[in-house]
């Protein structure tokens, strides 16, 4: 079976499973799409292609593929020719893992991820991530684009994520539900320390040390399953339940990381104000979200740059 056709069939089993259009609910009787055959196929068919063995994970969100570009003794693979990887259709995802070294450390960049708003079931959505913990990674450093909530944020400023709210999952449309595999992790994680305390607060260490302390934020995101930008009256709830910002991605992952045992970081990038108010005329789209990225792009690669090499030589001084 080539990659499309298997492609074909998760999408056709999500429809069948959720009757509603393409990402599959995991409700009582359903299963995973990927097979842990399937996961040891990608990872033996990667260990054989690269002599790199990625300690870190970096997960780059739209137009973000860039932080790649500061490692070295790279070697990259394109998603549609790895097996059983999805393929990025976002405009700002490039599509492909890139191996090399930053700092010393053995990493893999994903140059682009994957979102329920393509019509990938959460299995797809997270796919790489328990490939990446099959292969060796110990810590994943997931990036993304967001819009700013908090009133006091500006565009351009990076948020720290310190906690999240998963609202596809409160809708059961989660990463997690089905039959519990061991292997990767236990059945109920805990969740309240989703993003590691130690790397939070190395970001702000890093983050004062390149002069960047005036827009580095700390606070709670939001997933929301998109493909449109919020409602007004939908922004507004979100404030009231506490969030900070707002995404399409990047949960998923996280909440995979964390039951393999992965400890996580996630950065996002604000790259607009959500409307809270309706006599406002500007609207938000995702060409003016790539934009702003490009505008941090220098900075956020030597803000992961660094942040790979300390890192890594924490994780050590933790063993």
């Amino acid at each position: 079976m080539n990659q499309s056709e298997k492609l074909w069939l998760c999408a056709s089993s999500s429809f069948s499973s959720s009757g509603v259009g393409g990402t599959t609910m995991h409700g009582k009787g359903s299963s995973c799409c990927c097979s842990f055959d399937d996961y040891n196929l990608t990872t033996e068919w990667l260990l054989n292609q690269t002599n790199h063995r990625p300690k870190v994970a970096v997960i780059c969100g739209s137009g973000l593929g860039l932080l790649a570009d500061g490692a070295v003794n790279k070697q990259t693979f394109r998603y549609q020719d790895i097996p059983n990887f999805p393929v990025s259709t976002v405009p700002g995802h490039e599509g492909c893992l890139v191996f090399g070294t930053v700092e010393g450390t053995s990493c893999v960049f994903m140059k682009g991820h994957f979102h329920l708003c393509e019509g990938y079931s959460l299995c797809q959505v997270t796919f790489p991530v328990r490939i990446f913990k099959l292969m060796g990674v110990e810590s994943v450093l997931v990036t993304n684009a967001s819009g700013g909530i908090c009133p006091d944020f500006k565009v351009g400023d990076i948020m720290i994520i310190k906690d999240h709210i998963n609202l596809p999952g409160f809708a059961g449309q989660h990463p997690l539900c089905g039959p519990n595999d061991e292997r990767f992790g236990i059945r109920f994680p805990c969740m309240s320390d989703a993003y590691s305390k130690d790397l939070r607060s190395l970001s702000l260490e890093v983050g004062s040390e390149l002069g960047c302390s005036h827009f580095l934020r700390s606070g709670v995101y939001c997933m929301v399953s998109g493909p449109n930008f919020e409602t007004i009256a939908e922004a507004r709830m979100l404030r009231t339940l506490g969030c900070d910002s707002v995404g399409m991605s990047m949960v998923p992952e996280v909440t995979v990381a964390k039951h393999c045992g992965l400890r996580v970081l996630g950065l996002t990038l604000i790259t607009n104000k959500v409307s809270l108010d309706y006599s406002r005329e500007d609207k938000v789209n995702h060409d003016e979200v790539l934009e702003i990225c490009k505008m941090r792009a220098e900075l956020l690669q030597k803000l992961v740059t660094t942040l790979i090499g300390r890192c890594q030589q924490q994780s050590i001084n933790r063993h």
